[in-house]
């Protein structure tokens, strides 16, 4: 009589991964999960070196357009403050320009100081600090009296001045913030490019690494 033998179990599956389709193996997998990764990364960085680095030098050279502008600009004007102890500049009337005696308005700063603190005094003088409107309508209302059409051509005179005064320092400001934003921007750049290298270098022997011990 023959013995009856015990079938055998079958092999259990081989359970199916993402990089194991069907259960059958895949030791390719990671290295290319790796070297993906590397290259992705290194791309990003390179596109944001380049954003930073043309970005920085748009940046400065709008900077230095609109602080040439602006000091050209006002120096063609020919503007300057009164000689220091001149009666035009008495430091009890005009105490914050004392610093700027005698000197040429040619830059955002001076430009302020010269219409915040000087044209502006002197308008207030004028039929007791009335505004341009209010003196020009008097003047309409009385159309033969001089005094009051005098005084509203000196109050559209100073008030003119002052207005391109102060856009001429508001452009200043903004070219001093680009050339703020480019500095950081070159920055940025500098310290990008040094990763970019340094992980050109790195990244090869990140990726044997990854390889060898997947």
């Amino acid at each position: 009589m023959s013995a009856i033998t015990a079938p055998s179990p079958a092999p259990a599956p081989v359970p199916a991964t993402a990089g194991n389709v069907g259960g059958a193996p895949a030791p390719g997998a990671a290295p290319r999960t790796a070297l993906g990764f590397v290259a992705t990364r290194r791309v990003a960085e390179i596109m944001l070196c380049v954003v930073l680095g043309v970005g920085s030098g748009l940046l400065f050279y709008g900077s230095h357009f609109g602080l040439n502008m602006v000091h050209s600009q006002l120096n063609a004007q020919d503007i300057s403050f009164p000689a220091k102890g001149s009666a035009a500049l008495n430091p009890a009337e005009f105490p914050g320009l004392q610093r700027y005696a005698g000197q040429k308005v040619d830059t955002g700063d001076k430009a302020k100081a010269y219409a915040d603190q000087f044209i502006a005094v002197h308008l207030t003088k004028i039929d007791g600090g009335q505004t341009y409107s209010q003196v020009s309508a008097a003047s309409i209302a009385d159309p033969t009296n001089a005094a009051l059409t005098a005084d509203v051509a000196t109050l559209f005179k100073g008030q003119t001045l002052r207005g391109l005064l102060l856009y001429a320092w508001g452009w200043s400001v903004v070219a001093t913030l680009a050339l703020y934003a480019a500095i950081g921007a070159a920055l940025g750049f500098l310290i990008l490019l040094a990763a970019i290298v340094g992980d050109f270098f790195a990244d090869p022997r990140i990726a044997a690494h990854r390889t060898h011990t997947a």
